[in-house]
């Protein structure tokens, strides 16, 4: 699965980014020129917190800035997930 490589599709800007099971979702928006918004990169600001709205993800840290309620409802943080699945996010991009 590590070699695998999903498609993460932004419908609100009708973009789709390419991203492997081993990156994080933002890292590789920014790799392929697409700034997602971002500040700390470690799961703590909550800048990049956006909405997962179909497909699976996993995180790098144990337990991002998100309350239960907040991860129930579908907040993801992308600067520390990595996708299981293609995905659909509602997320900020603030330039391409």
């Amino acid at each position: 699965m590590q070699n695998a490589v999903f498609k993460i599709y932004l419908p609100k800007y009708e973009k789709t980014f390419l991203c492997s099971a081993n990156e994080t979702l933002l890292a590789a928006a920014l790799k392929q020129g697409l700034v997602l918004a971002n500040s700390c990169r470690n799961g703590t600001c909550r800048i990049c917190l956006c909405q997962l709205k179909s497909g699976s993800i996993e995180y790098t840290v144990e337990w991002p800035g998100l309350s239960f309620d907040e991860k129930s409802e579908g907040s993801i943080l992308p600067c520390v997930a990595k996708p299981l699945s293609d995905l659909t996010l509602d997320s900020l991009i603030l330039s391409r």
